[in-house]
């Protein structure tokens, strides 16, 4: 049985996140949450919040054992991108592209 849970319109880059997801996916919820802990990227606490809130999901069903279950899968995928502009030399401007992320956990039992 899998257990989902998912983090919408987050303020960073996709490819941010992308970069944290090899180093936990495949592996048990416990080891990947101590993992996440001690990364000091910002994506990091991020993926961690959005994984304690699938296990806080799977709990919810009694006949699923929370020891036994394994991120099977984490994507981050593209939001909705916040446009900007900044005042640059010569009367020009540039675009400032503020990209958001929706992440997804997918959990299930070994």
């Amino acid at each position: 049985m899998e257990v989902r849970a998912v983090t919408k319109y987050v303020r960073i880059s996709p490819q941010k996140v992308r970069m944290i997801v090899g180093a936990v996916k495949g592996r048990p919820v416990e080891e990947g949450l101590e993992i996440l802990k001690f990364m000091p990227q910002k994506a990091a606490s991020i993926v961690e919040k959005t994984l304690k809130s699938a296990v806080a999901n799977a709990d919810q069903y009694p006949d699923m054992d929370l020891d036994s279950l394994v991120i099977r899968n984490i994507t981050a995928d593209q939001g909705p991108t916040l446009k900007r502009f900044r005042a640059r030399a010569r009367g020009r401007g540039t675009r400032i592209l503020k990209r958001t992320a929706h992440i997804t956990v997918i959990l299930s039992e070994d």
